[in-house]
């Protein structure tokens, strides 16, 4: 009776084949199959599905769906009830679904169309729910049940091995039974990679080049990342955040962060696993799936096909990743133990502002502390302390003339002159929410330390760049002979010398330019050049001669 059934559905293109498959499609859409709105809820588990099949329920779907379907469709519901005979016993049909490790369709999977970094739908019915990958063609299909679109699938392209994305069990369709290999493996870690401990604390001593597919040899960690519509400004930062260490060894272990319920914590650490992974399909990875919980987060703030800021990115990504992860009660995170400094910042305002401020912050019983500064009447200084992720450097302003050969000279500035910034006695000048006289002085250092040019400015008509080169050193940046650093406690040294590990570039016009970014191997203290996806090695001197627009920089322990 299964082999009639099977031709039957996979019959000519006659009329009784045309009116089984408006059969089938009427089922689908009464089952709430076509809508993906509605739950497909097709278990994984063996023995639901023979109760399904015991009970003629072979879509999954609920009760009261049920006996709508099988109204509509008594025809098909007799057939469901001869596939097996009706005195087969349930032990029987269980034997049918034993797994087994000699399945005949292994020769099938093509690992060259498998890719696993878009987001996990089912391509008819859009619904995320019971996930299966083909294997033979690497489309999406929900459900395995005989009303399921894999099930289908299995029967109209002859293609029957099949992955849930979920619990990484392999099946055999249309027969149903799991496949039980460990060639399959290799897929397992491309869908979902894993690192032992002893593996992350080895990463940065691995010298060794990958080999994908198609035979193209790649570097774990320096794989390059789809551009997939004016998203470099997201590559150029994920590529940045990848080389900070105690970052990447937190994301690489899932359990660290299994808590957090927040798509753009999973997301994030599922690509830093795939970009680190030694054994992908390929040499690229597409930030797809974190791109999507990205614009869910932010509100479309960042998304697709708009360009945006690294520097607005960064920072809100940053912050949106303490926020989730951090302890309810000591609001510590790995992010604020990699990247939070602290700053006394000095606000000096005139007497009208600064006496409305007061009044109000008596108000709402503020604990700023307010001092007399300057002249008596004139001026008030307010001094408090601030936290930090990043520190954003003014650059001086370009020349307004041309040199003698009517080309435009581009002025250069030592990274120490634009530092003092944060000297404590160098006044900032600022105008918005009102004019007030700034100073700043670095009161702890951060363990990696983010520095931002200030390159664009925007004004009522467009946005201007200043094309000022920064000179700064790749390695052994010592702070604390540019700007007063407080005394370490006792039995603590000052660690104010930092290396460079990341460098993120704007290229061309404010409106037209790209992004792209210098980064450091550690294994062997390569720099390399990473724009989307082509990856190259390049020489430390190159590094320092590009309009750096953010840094990472990494404490010397």
């Amino acid at each position: 009776m299964k082999n009639k059934r099977e031709d039957d559905d996979m019959g000519s293109e006659g009329s009784g084949s045309v009116l089984k498959r408006q059969r089938m499609d009427e089922q689908s859409s009464a089952s709430g199959i076509g809508n993906p709105l509605v739950p497909y809820n097709d278990v994984d588990d063996e023995d639901e599905d023979f109760e399904r099949g015991k009970t003629n329920n072979g879509g999954g779907v609920d009760g009261s769906n049920t006996q709508v379907v099988a109204a509509e469709n008594g025809e098909d519901e007799e057939e469901e009830e001869d596939v097996y005979g009706q005195g087969d016993s349930l032990e029987r049909r269980k034997s049918q679904f034993e797994p087994r490790e000699d399945c005949p369709y292994l020769d099938t999977v093509n690992r060259q169309v498998l890719d696993f970094d878009f987001e996990k739908f089912c391509s008819v019915s859009l619904s995320n729910l019971n996930v299966y990958a083909c294997l033979v063609c690497g489309k999406y299909y929900q459900g395995r049940g005989k009303k399921s679109h894999a099930y289908t699938h299995s029967l109209e392209a002859g293609h029957h091995v099949y992955i849930n994305l979920r619990t990484e069990k392999v099946y055999c369709l249309p027969d149903g039974y799991e496949i039980i290999d460990p060639s399959l493996d290799d897929i397992r870690h491309v869908l979902n990679p894993r690192f032992t401990r002893d593996q992350v604390g080895q990463i940065d001593k691995n010298r060794q080049w990958s080999r994908a597919l198609d035979g193209s040899d790649y570097l774990p960690g320096m794989v390059g990342l789809n551009n997939i519509k004016e998203t470099d400004f997201v590559n150029v930062t994920i590529q940045s955040l990848m080389r900070v260490t105690p970052l990447r060894n937190f994301f690489l272990i899932p359990e660290n962060y299994q808590h957090c319920k927040s798509p753009l914590v999973q997301r994030f650490g599922e690509l830093m696993r795939k970009i680190w992974h030694s054994r992908n399909f390929k040499g690229q990875v597409s930030p797809h799936e974190f791109l999507q919980a990205v614009m869910k987060v932010s509100k479309k703030r960042f998304r697709i096909g708009q360009q945006s800021d690294p520097v607005e990115f960064m920072a809100w990504l940053l912050n949106t990743l303490h926020a989730n992860l951090r302890t309810s009660k000591k609001n510590n995170s790995i992010i604020y133990e990699c990247f939070q400094g602290e700053l006394e910042v000095i606000k000096e305002s005139p007497n009208k502002a600064i006496t409305e401020k007061k009044q109000n912050a008596d108000d709402q019983n503020s604990d700023q502390r307010i001092t007399g500064g300057g002249t008596k009447h004139d001026i008030f200084a307010e001094t408090s302390r601030m936290q930090f992720l990043m520190l954003g450097l003014d650059l001086p302003p370009p020349p307004l003339f041309k040199d003698v050969m009517e080309k435009n000279i581009i002025p250069q500035v030592p990274l120490f002159n634009i530092l003092k910034k944060f000297d404590g006695d160098t006044v900032t000048e600022v105008v918005r929410p009102h004019v007030a006289r700034m100073k700043y002085r670095v009161t702890r250092l951060p363990r990696y330390l983010i520095l931002h040019m200030q390159r664009f400015k925007k004004n009522n008509f467009f946005i201007e760049k200043n094309p000022t080169l920064v000179n700064f050193p790749v390695k052994n940046l010592e702070l604390k002979d540019f700007i007063p650093l407080p005394m370490p406690k006792e039995n603590e040294r000052l660690r104010s010398k930092y290396d460079l590990i990341a460098n993120i570039v704007h290229d061309g016009k404010p409106n037209e330019g790209f992004y792209r970014v210098f980064v450091q191997r550690k294994s062997e203290e390569l720099w390399y050049e990473m724009q989307d996806l082509h990856v190259s090695e390049t020489l430390p001197q190159m590094v320092a001669l590009s309009e750096a627009y953010v840094q990472i920089y990494e404490q010397q322990q």
